[in-house]
């Protein structure tokens, strides 16, 4: 049970490691891009691929969906960023349970976004968590973690790639202990709880008066979506323009104030320099091609 690319990887290992798979439950295809197509999900895609069959109920809640999930005859369900709570009727229905892959080591960063939220908060470190679900918000007890580090250039898409794999292969060896008799779930802690709120489009805006380290983790967190964002005034209009990569620097100055040519801008202490961007509408340049068709000089202050 999955459905962005998150979760192919470890569709692709259950496959890899001989695992029976009855069924592949994904959220149903949305209309998406310009023509507004209806596009199947990653896994939906990928499962139809090697022959799976896929089903996309919009929801799990009424009672057909549950007899239908009940004559699966499942020994085990393997839920990997599926997008839709599962009610007791389905949690109940497997053998030996429901299994998630959550990107986090937990109890730190339970919810919707926990990749993003980890580099956001200038984590060190994360990693994945093997949990068999429960009815509360990633609250179930766990089987296997395993630690990933953060680096200081990571982006949210770095980290997504490696955490994805991690779980895949952490989740077969789950399963396999799992059969063997030789795993035990233990509870999570009641100290170190905290909440990967999904994140939202105003929450993106870059605040200048954070310092630069923070700001930093901001926009890595939030590359290469929503995208960290600020807005700036060219012929009256406000254009919105998001930071996909910068670096800390030594400055001073007013925040939000460019410092130099070399699009620098002055934080709540240091400074950025800004070394990708993009326009609304435009590709992704770097800092020099950007300024070479939009002027940003030294003095402005930044919205």
């Amino acid at each position: 049970m999955g459905t962005p690319e998150f979760s192919v990887p470890c569709l692709d290992a259950l496959l890899n490691a001989g695992h029976q798979i009855a069924a592949v439950y994904s959220q149903p295809p949305r209309d998406s891009g310009r023509g507004m197509k209806q596009t199947k999900s990653p896994v939906h895609l990928f499962a139809e691929a090697q022959g799976i069959e896929v089903r996309t109920p919009p929801r799990l809640k009424d009672g057909g969906e549950h007899a239908a999930f009940r004559a699966l005859k499942l020994d085990a369900a393997v839920v990997v960023a599926y997008g839709l709570i599962l009610p007791q009727e389905i949690l109940d229905a497997p053998r030996l349970g429901c299994f998630n892959v959550h990107a986090s080591l937990l109890p730190r960063w339970r919810g919707a976004a926990p990749i993003q939220r980890a580099i956001m908060a200038g984590d060190d470190e994360t990693g994945v968590t093997i949990m068999q679900m429960d009815a509360g918000l990633d609250t179930g007890p766990m089987l296997l973690s395993a630690h990933c580090a953060i680096g200081p250039e990571d982006t949210s898409a770095l980290l997504h790639s490696r955490l994805s794999q991690l779980g895949a292969n952490l989740m077969v060896q789950a399963l396999d202990a799992i059969i063997a008799g030789s795993l035990a779930a233990r509870a999570q802690p009641d100290s170190g709880v905290t909440y990967a709120a999904k994140i939202s489009k105003d929450e993106a805006r870059i605040d200048w008066r954070r310092t630069a380290r923070k700001l930093d983790c901001h926009i890595r967190g939030l590359t290469p979506a929503p995208g960290a964002w600020f807005s700036t005034q060219q012929n009256g209009s406000a254009i919105r323009i998001k930071i996909l990569r910068a670096a800390p620097v030594a400055g001073a100055g007013p925040a939000g104030t460019v410092l130099d040519d070399q699009l620098t801008i002055a934080c709540g202490a240091g400074a950025l320099r800004i070394l990708q961007v993009q326009r609304e509408g435009k590709a992704p340049s770097d800092a020099a091609s950007f300024l070479r068709g939009f002027a940003l000089p030294a003095g402005l202050l930044l919205d």
